[in-house]
């Protein structure tokens, strides 16, 4: 298939000089065909219809054959009606022209209406999707199964040879590196590439802490033109044209999703608060080894409340503790929990057991919530303790680092035991539901597992010498 203008990368070829660096030119043959694709033309029903859903319009014509909604549609391309069945009353069908032929589709109302995946406001705009979706996969079948075969992204997104030049290029200073603008070749203004160009300007000293991190990827509906920064061909339909990675802001195809690294660098833009984010997008987007409430907290303990009386088992007031939590979301690493502020030790103890509670994946994660469980059931010390090791070891980067600062920390509290009276197994029985808990949300599991939640971090603060 004859196929391409503005298909090809001028980016493809990495050159050893960062100023003659251009970005690649976006695909816009698909564009085109979405241009090209047959319009809507309703079919009005000339007489009122009896029983008509409310939410239908005048293109619906009641109860009639797939043979007298053939012949209604005339053979015009883009022409559509509703129908009710015959077979299955109450039952809806969107017939279709296109390509020659009679399409029908169940047709579904759930306050939108859908056919599929998609839902629409209006039947027209479902129909005007449906025309683009089917023209550019009539037209480009292999074009499509073909976009990710050599993806824009792999060569504007990591030309290591060319980043620390092109960052010096693009960006005048830190900040401004984020929001730098390109040009093509004519030097005429084209749409910015966001995430890809921060992603070309960053250097290999950005990111001290490079752990691996998925995109979060949601269905989103881009507002005019929008372009793959996986494949660099356009996002083709009405709505719900790609996904948007709503930690970083990468915007693919859903398709292309599937081939994107877990490279994703969240953006503080776009990360709300610090209580119930993700561990690792925390980390990430404060660039730090540790969620940095961790830190703050930690050291705020250990400067001044190492011996206080009942330490992580005394709560403090809750309405602080909340103050505190909303510090942190508020001002992140420049939130003050001095003792000027809460001189009681206990609210900052109670803040940081509730970032942990609060996590939408523990600390230690529900892929190797069972395992831990297992190793804490075997009755022999040393080979437990090398089962407990063997698992740590498939924690996420991000969490593991996080595990091992804070049982650094609970093993300098046990050192104060003659004073706050908190060994390793009271911490542990603090600890334990706080650090993890079962996939599943069932109150019987986490009864029954409450005495190996509480061994495995006495087991950890025990051993962190050895574990960690």
């Amino acid at each position: 298939m004859a196929a391409s203008s503005n298909s090809s990368l001028s980016g493809s070829s990495v050159s050893s000089d960062a100023e003659e660096y251009q970005p690649p030119i976006w695909k816009s043959y698909l564009y085109q065909l979405q241009q090209e694709a047959p319009r809507p033309k309703r079919i009005i029903c000339p007489g009122e219809v009896e029983n008509r859903p409310k939410y239908y319009g005048r293109e619906f014509h009641g109860i009639i054959s797939r043979e007298k909604a053939d012949e209604l549609l005339g053979g015009v391309e883009g022409a559509y009606i509703l129908r009710e069945s015959q077979r299955q009353p109450g039952c809806y069908t969107l017939a279709l022209r296109f390509g020659n032929q009679t399409l029908n589709y169940r047709l579904f109302y759930d306050g939108k209406h859908f056919v599929g995946e998609k839902r629409f406001e209006s039947i027209h705009d479902l129909v005007t999707d449906g025309l683009i979706t089917l023209y550019i996969e009539t037209k480009a079948s292999e074009y499509i199964s073909k976009m990710t075969t050599n993806p824009i992204y792999e060569h504007i997104g990591y030309a290591t040879l060319l980043r620390e030049k092109v960052s010096r290029r693009l960006s005048r200073s830190k900040n401004e590196s984020r929001k730098a603008s390109v040009t093509n070749e004519e030097h005429t203004p084209v749409e910015k590439i966001s995430s890809l160009v921060r992603r070309a300007a960053l250097t290999h000293n950005d990111n001290h802490f490079n752990y691996e991190k998925t995109h979060n990827f949601k269905v989103h509906t881009f507002r005019g033109p929008h372009w793959c920064e996986y494949c660099a061909n356009f996002m083709w339909g009405l709505i719900a044209q790609g996904v948007r990675c709503s930690d970083c802001g990468l915007n693919v195809h859903k398709q292309c999703s599937k081939h994107v690294p877990n490279d994703c660098q969240p953006d503080l833009k776009r990360i709300k608060k610090v209580y119930c984010c993700d561990l690792t997008t925390l980390v990430k987007a404060h660039n730090t080894q540790r969620p940095m409430v961790v830190d703050i907290c930690i050291r705020e303990i250990e400067a001044r409340g190492l011996k206080s009386e009942g330490l992580y088992r005394v709560s403090g007031f809750t309405e602080h503790i909340e103050d505190v939590k909303m510090a942190f979301d508020r001002d992140g690493e420049k939130a003050d929990i001095s003792a000027n502020i809460y001189p009681d030790i206990n609210i900052i103890t109670g803040a940081l057991k509730l970032y942990f509670r609060d996590l939408p994946i523990p600390v230690i994660t529900y892929d190797t919530y069972s395992k831990f469980i297992e190793a804490a059931k075997i009755s022999n010390a040393d080979e437990r303790l090398e089962a407990v090791h063997e698992v740590l070891m498939l924690l996420p980067p991000a969490h593991y680092e996080t595990l091992r600062y804070l049982m650094i920390h609970l093993k300098k509290v046990t050192m104060n035991e003659k004073d706050n009276f908190m060994n390793a197994e009271n911490l542990g029985i603090v600890f334990g539901p706080t650090l993890m808990r079962p996939p599943e949300d069932s109150t019987l599991t986490t009864l029954h597992d409450m005495r190996y939640q509480k061994l495995i971090v006495q087991i950890l603060i025990e051993n962190e010498d050895v574990l960690f």
